[in-house]
């Protein structure tokens, strides 16, 4: 009943904090219904300038054209929702994002040509998957091996240098050293493309588009990995420093333990949940992809989807992508304390007297 009761009301905050969350998003988004009048004044402009181009009604006099202009200007208004009330409006963008109908576009469309915001995501995540995602996992694995063996060799020459590097790459974004890399490997080497996802045109044969895909990810991933190891070694290495200085690690060493028991068991086993929930977020932040990142390798995820519904004022685009994280987002931190009940035995304790 305690580890029931703990779960139950750990998902009665995490929801809390999406709907909160969610609402937020959208009146970010909207800037208080800002976006909408913008827009509505911009369709006012498009449709006053395509009447007034339009053969059929250009001769009329202007009260007539007028009229024409406010009936087309409300249709669309209805077609759009925008004739409601901006927090009426609000309130029901709320309940479609959390039921997932993220509704359409207002002028970004999918490379099929669709409207959907759910179907320009999920043509645009796995892009930002196959990059990002894969960077991440590196990272971590890379990250955690270099971390683990540099906390046994506290003061050697590497873990000076693993802290000198995850320093400097801490504090200069990727994107910075990604037009450093551009112009190495692709301007002066010629050994990478600029850009992109595939060369254009594209290789017809699938295997072939494949390996084209992957040559052009190659720069990319090199510089997120190698921006990122070092800071996931040198926050690997004090997590597992950290540890080995506590109370149980000291008293299992004056129990004359074998060396490689007390690393695995009472070192590096107890280190594991905060390096779990690193990469668990890491995971979960690397699938919105890069905004800067991706301008700058010109890679279509959903980076640059976010930047394209910026730029356009495509509300609907940036709400969508906000509430799809933040569903993984709450999803990963219920599965993390899952995890963490097996994993420490301590949050085991805890969990069971709450």
């Amino acid at each position: 009943m305690g580890a029931a009761s703990y779960f139950a009301k750990k998902l009665a905050v995490l929801v809390i904090t999406l709907l909160i969350a969610s609402y937020l998003t959208i009146l970010i988004a909207n800037m208080g219904g800002f976006i909408d009048d913008m827009i509505k004044s911009m369709l006012l402009e498009d449709i006053t300038i395509e009447v007034k181009r339009n053969p059929q009604y250009r001769n009329l006099p202007p009260v007539e054209q007028k009229k024409i202009i406010d009936a087309i200007y409300e249709v669309r208004i209805k077609q759009k929702g925008l004739d409601k009330p901006f927090i009426e409006r609000s309130l029901i963008y709320l309940v479609d994002a959390l039921s997932l109908n993220l509704g359409r576009a207002m002028f970004l469309t999918s490379d099929t040509g669709s409207r959907n915001v759910r179907d320009i995501i999920i043509e645009r995540l796995p892009v930002t998957v196959m990059l990002f995602t894969t960077a991440t996992v590196l990272n971590f694995i890379l990250g955690l091996l270099l971390g683990i063996y540099i906390s046994m060799r506290p003061g050697s020459l590497l873990d000076k240098f693993v802290i000198f590097a995850a320093v400097v790459f801490s504090v200069i974004p990727a994107w910075f050293y990604g037009i450093f890399m551009i112009l190495i490997f692709a301007s002066t080497l010629r050994l990478f493309p600029y850009g992109g996802l595939v060369s254009v045109p594209p290789p017809e044969d699938p295997v072939m588009y494949f390996l084209d895909m992957l040559w052009h990810m190659a720069l990319p991933l090199m510089t997120w990995v190698m921006v990122g190891i070092t800071p996931t070694a040198y926050g690997t290495r004090n997590l597992v420093l950290q540890t080995a200085t506590e109370d149980f690690v000291m008293v299992a060493k004056a129990k004359g333990l074998p060396e490689r028991l007390i690393r695995n068991r009472y070192i590096i086993r107890p280190s594991l949940p905060p390096i779990i929930t690193n990469f668990s977020l890491a995971v979960i932040g690397s699938w919105t992809g890069a905004i800067i990142s991706e301008r700058v390798f010109n890679w279509p995820g959903l980076g640059t989807l976010i930047y394209q519904a910026i730029e356009a004022l495509d509300a609907p685009v940036i709400i969508g992508v906000s509430v799809v994280y933040a569903y993984l987002l709450v999803l990963t931190v219920l599965f993390l304390d899952i995890i963490y009940s097996y994993v420490d035995p301590r949050i085991r304790a805890m969990i069971r007297g709450g």
